[in-house]
């Protein structure tokens, strides 16, 4: 990011005219022409509010202001936690995988089949970016001579005198950048183990034997990809989309006005899914970065990463005591969809001990990207 500013600088001292914040030079690419994109706020209603507003480059692409992100208004709350866009377009196209499951697609609950148009779906909501419509968008884009131009050079001349070829050039651009290097590193500490150019502590290693364990939790049976445990390229996910229970959350409710009693049915209403059976289920998001990345869950219910985890254990523990919510001093909610809950896969392997809880929050801080491993707490 500290780069990205200092190329902007530099082209405004050098006399160039004045680009988004987030452009480092020519916009002669798609991969640059969206990284300006990413930065620049005009593009919301007010020109206050950019896709980097909700997903920082210093925070792990994820919005770091609370459960939720505000919109261009200055006073909106959607209901469900910006999730971070490190690794995001490894998400295959939302539709059945080889086992004929849902999975994949970018949003909670998958409605947005590719990154294209997930990155066109902020802009266009009346409480995120707040733009009415896509002509606005693009007369946006037309008020920059710069992007008048790259538009023209990269996607053909008077791209932008059409509203929906000029909005689909805008979000391509936008996915183009989000498929760069920048947003899938594979260079954390796990990673780095696996090169051999890191060693991981004891803690970690247990943690890591514990994650991946058949036997003794549950985690890896949504947050595994590949078929063998310790393979490079892990994105620490399924792409599936299950109910966990996780419980609704007050603080969000009152923030935003929705009452408790409306029911978030996430897959239950993506748009072309007209099967029964799926409210209340949400897409495993990778466990890279999780770290760094709260609050959790898609309604960021959760604050700490180790309440996460012992979460996810009450449904092994007959122990009182591992049904309270730490954060809260009071049980974890109940199920808002008692019906669709995973039960086979959130029960399966014993209660964990203390020390076993904090092996598997020491194995998900090695998965922070290097250049985020600063914000690491203890």
């Amino acid at each position: 990011m500290g780069q990205i500013r200092n190329g902007f600088l530099a082209c405004v001292l050098s006399g160039m005219a004045a680009l988004p914040v987030g452009a480092a030079g020519p916009l002669d690419t798609v991969e640059v022409l969206g990284e300006a994109l990413f930065f620049d706020t005009n593009l919301s209603a007010n020109r206050t509010q950019a896709c980097a507003t909700c997903h920082d480059p210093e925070s792990g692409f994820a919005d770091p202001r609370g459960m939720a992100s505000i919109g261009d208004d200055g006073a909106s709350f959607g209901d469900r936690n910006a999730p971070t866009l490190t690794y995001a377009a490894l998400t295959p196209e939302f539709g059945r995988n080889k086992d004929g499951r849902w999975h994949g697609g970018q949003f909670w609950e998958g409605r947005a089949a590719r990154l294209e148009d997930q990155a066109g779906g902020p802009p266009l909501n009346p409480i995120e970016m707040g733009m009415p419509d896509k002509a606005s968008v693009v007369d946006r884009l037309k008020e920059n001579e710069s992007y008048v131009a790259a538009f023209g050079s990269l996607y053909g001349e008077g791209t932008l005198d059409d509203a929906d070829a000029g909005f689909a050039a805008m979000t391509a651009a936008l996915a183009a950048f989000e498929r760069t290097g920048q947003f899938q590193t594979f260079d954390s500490k796990y990673d780095r183990y696996l090169r051999g150019e890191a060693k991981l502590t004891s803690e970690e290693l247990l943690g890591e034997t514990l994650f991946f364990s058949q036997q003794f939790t549950n985690c890896n049976m949504c947050h595994q990809l590949n078929e063998r445990p310790g393979a490079e390229g892990e994105t620490f996910t399924n792409y599936q989309f299950f109910n966990i229970g996780v419980p609704r959350n007050p603080d969000l409710r009152a923030l935003n006005g929705i009452g408790m009693d409306v029911l978030d049915a996430g897959l239950g209403a993506h748009p072309k899914l007209k099967e029964d059976g799926h409210r209340g289920k949400f897409k495993v998001p990778t466990l890279r970065n999780v770290a760094v990345t709260a609050p959790y869950m898609h309604n960021g219910v959760f604050e700490d990463l180790r309440t996460v985890v012992l979460f996810y254990n009450k449904y092994n523990s007959v122990s009182e005591a591992r049904q309270i919510n730490p954060e809260t001093g009071q049980p974890f909610g109940p199920p808002p969809v008692p019906e669709t809950l995973a039960e086979v896969e959130l029960t399966e392997g014993p209660a964990l001990k203390d020390r076993e809880i904090d092996a598997i929050v020491a194995f998900l801080k090695t998965l922070t990207d290097a250049r985020y491993e600063h914000l690491l707490t203890d």
